[in-house]
């Protein structure tokens, strides 16, 4: 896979607006270098460095906005006795693969780190903005504490991949969050409460103090940066409001209340429908343990039910998928989703506008614009007719241009 670098123009194409949900005319697109440099004018008379898209939708690129890229199998708990050099390795395939389906920017919810950022910013290979997180911060017996029960030793070293730490006490999670931080992040990721890849924790529990989780939140408005709180529960996505926790991953479980501390708060509501509906289905053949299979039943079936409450409260809702090893190829069926509760309008702002607001990198990421990011797919088919379309990327997509280059396999 290789972007194509040649062309600095994209004519006879229709840009679609997520924000208005208007299509304009045929028009031009200039790119220079990662950039888009003006839209509008005349069309270019050099027609090698032109790519006419005969007047197909031009797609803001799309953005995931809870992926983990080195998470190659279910099994999370078995990541750590990984070699970082195989794991790298399958990050860059799931990136690519994100990347032929559209998703031109990830964020990443725990495990990848500033080595595999950088690679990607610097081009060494065809990927995917990446923004990361560093490891998620867990207390002890929490998600992201993946020992067995009968287990105590767990390898904190920088290069061992788990996905977590584990730290207890304000002092303790104060350094872990200052520690993910000096590295770069873009984000800290905690853990409110208990999760389905865990092993010994209950999904309905809360987990952190609350002062506890003050003191990262403060760590990471001191870095300009911010927390996203990884909770399923009512109970624990309000208390993460309450604090200051910018964004919920997941929030199957939430009520009238949370929807109200969303908007009072301006946080943002992350579902990952997807990763339910296939840990059902295909989490036993990708490694996720029985302990964690007895979890899925959990938290299934309530999620289109709060991602309807949610939308219907006026929630900020971004895209997010959380798909797991071999499960990673249905990232775009979340669309399809979507689609059962939201508008397809909703649904593909949470993917480009909404998710830019969360990555706070507005007017430069999911929108097609003077001086945005070059990222954007041309399609037959207009997404806001039929959001379904996006479900198959490989039917729907003609072109994806990435970092102002159009990608070529």
């Amino acid at each position: 896979m290789k972007l194509d670098t040649s062309y600095e123009a994209i004519t006879n194409v229709r840009i679609l607006d997520p924000e208005s949900a208007t299509v304009s005319e045929p028009t031009t697109i200039r790119i220079s270098d990662d950039r888009i440099s003006s839209i509008g004018g005349e069309t270019p008379t050099h027609s090698g460095t032109t790519l006419d898209a005969e007047g197909r939708f031009a797609v803001p690129g799309l953005i995931d906005c809870h992926v983990h890229v080195l998470a190659n199998t279910a099994d999370l708990g078995s990541l750590g006795d990984h070699s970082p050099a195989y794991l790298t390795v399958t990050a860059l395939n799931s990136m690519q693969d994100a990347l032929r389906r559209g998703f031109t920017t990830l964020r990443d919810a725990g495990g990848a780190d500033f080595g595999l950022a950088q690679a990607a910013e610097e081009g060494l290979f065809t990927a995917p903005r990446l923004f990361y997180g560093g490891k998620a911060i867990s207390q002890t017996g929490g998600h992201a504490d993946m020992r067995a029960p009968g287990a105590s030793v767990m390898d904190t070293h920088q290069c061992c991949p788990h996905m977590g730490v584990v730290c207890d006490g304000v002092a303790d999670v104060r350094r872990a969050a200052r520690d993910q931080l000096r590295t770069g992040t873009d984000h800290i990721k905690l853990m409110l409460s208990g999760g389905v890849a865990s092993p010994t924790d209950r999904v309905d529990s809360t987990q952190f103090s609350d002062d506890e989780i003050r003191a990262a939140v403060e760590e990471a408005a001191a870095a300009n940066r911010y927390a996203l709180g990884h909770a399923y529960t009512a109970k624990a996505i309000n208390r993460g409001l309450r604090l200051g926790v910018r964004s919920i991953e997941h929030g199957n479980l939430l009520d009238d209340e949370s929807v109200n501390l969303f908007r009072e708060h301006g946080a943002f509501l992350v579902p990952t429908l997807v990763t339910y509906e296939r840990l059902h289905a295909d989490g036993a053949a990708n490694g996720l343990p029985e302990e964690s299979q007895e979890k899925v039943e959990s938290v299934l079936y309530a999620g289109l039910d709060a991602l309807k409450l949610a939308d219907r409260g006026g929630v900020n809702i971004a895209f997010g998928t959380d798909l797991l090893g071999g499960m990673r190829g249905w990232q775009s069926h979340e669309f399809t989703i979507r689609g059962q509760v939201q508008s397809a309008e909703a649904v593909l702002r949470s993917a480009t506008t909404t998710a830019a607001k969360l990555l706070q990198r507005e007017g430069e990421l999911g929108v097609i614009a003077e001086g945005a990011f070059a990222d954007l797919l041309l399609m037959d088919t207009n997404p806001l007719d039929d959001i379904a379309a996006l479900g198959s990327p490989e039917e729907a997509i003609d072109h994806v241009f990435s970092r102002g280059g159009l990608l070529s396999v």
